[in-house]
């Protein structure tokens, strides 16, 4: 198992730097400049500008600049934020958006799970049709809709949860952001837990257990649910990724201080190295994230385990 982790990072090693290389060149291609608003600059103060950020030099000599900075840890300067540099804007911003992500991924596990397997356990009774049909409602409505409407009720009329701000440390400040993220991802992995439960209850070693007589809360949690719990992990992954990276509509509607506000600003601001390390950073939590994805599901199911037999 060691070899096989060994061996998955090494060859994430040129899918980031393919990744590097085509996000580098899709910035610079993008229309406009870092220093486009700035209004009416004489064309000697440009030119200082761009020799000063190495603009004036040809396109693979920045790349392979920014790629070298990179195997130092450094993301550049910011060509907007002019007091700080892109590694000290994402140890700002990500400590806030991991903090924000992991809660909303536990809740969505710590509910979602039991919720599906109470499902599958009840099918066709009416547990089982209340479960989903809100797991429907929280697919369909979308979060742009979830945050304002939490933060009217729960904020403005009950007056029970603050609606915007982050203190660090302060539980209630991460409540109604957490939920919001969390909802649609509790709803789909409920919807995947009910199905891939009803399929293994119906398989042919879990009749052959309950023809052995083993009790049924013995064959529920010890040989179903790992077996229905790989759709599930394999689902996690990209979820987690996709709640990490998508929760700029969260960030902005309840004002945290995340990534999310860091790479829509470079994005308008033509800000290429800012956007360079949001890039960099949500990438490498992708891949590190499908990684442990592979090594979980290994771990369920020890079929599809490196030199395992069929």
């Amino acid at each position: 198992m060691i070899r096989y982790i060994v061996r998955r990072l090494l060859g994430a090693i040129p899918t980031l730097l393919v990744i590097v290389v085509l996000s580098f060149l899709l910035t610079r291609l993008a229309p406009g400049g870092p220093f486009d608003e700035e209004q009416a600059l004489p064309p000697e103060i440009r030119a200082n500008l761009e020799r000063a950020y190495g603009l004036d030099q040809p396109l693979h000599v920045q790349l392979g600049r920014y790629v070298a900075g990179l195997l130092r840890g450094d993301f550049g300067p910011s060509f907007k934020f002019k007091d700080f540099s892109v590694t000290e804007l994402i140890a700002t911003g990500l400590p806030v958006s991991l903090k924000l992500g992991a809660a909303a991924m536990l809740l969505a596990v710590a509910i979602g799970i039991p919720f599906g397997m109470l499902s599958a356990l009840r099918h066709n009774q009416f547990v089982d049709h209340a479960v989903m049909a809100l797991a429907v409602l929280g697919i369909a409505v979308p979060i742009f809709v979830v945050a304002p409407l939490g933060a009217l009720v729960f904020g403005i009329y009950l007056q029970w949860l603050p609606v915007a701000g982050w203190a660090p440390g302060e539980i209630r400040d991460m409540i109604l952001p957490t939920v919001t993220l969390a909802l649609p991802v509790i709803a789909y992995v409920a919807r995947l837990t009910r199905g891939s439960m009803l399929e293994t209850l119906r398989s042919p070693f879990i009749r052959a257990a309950r023809a052995r007589g083993v009790p049924r809360g013995r064959l529920v949690w010890r040989h179903a649910l790992p077996a229905a719990l790989t759709p599930v992990v394999s689902y996690l992954g990209p979820a987690t990724a996709a709640v990490l990276t998508g929760s700029l509509v969260v960030e902005t509607i309840f004002g945290l201080p995340g990534l999310g506000r860091y790479l829509v600003q470079g994005a308008l601001n033509r800000d290429y190295t800012l956007v360079m390390g949001m890039v960099v950073v949500y990438a490498s939590i992708m891949i590190g994230l499908n990684l442990l994805v592979d090594v979980a599901y290994a771990w369920l199911d020890p079929r599809v385990r490196p030199g395992a037999r069929q």
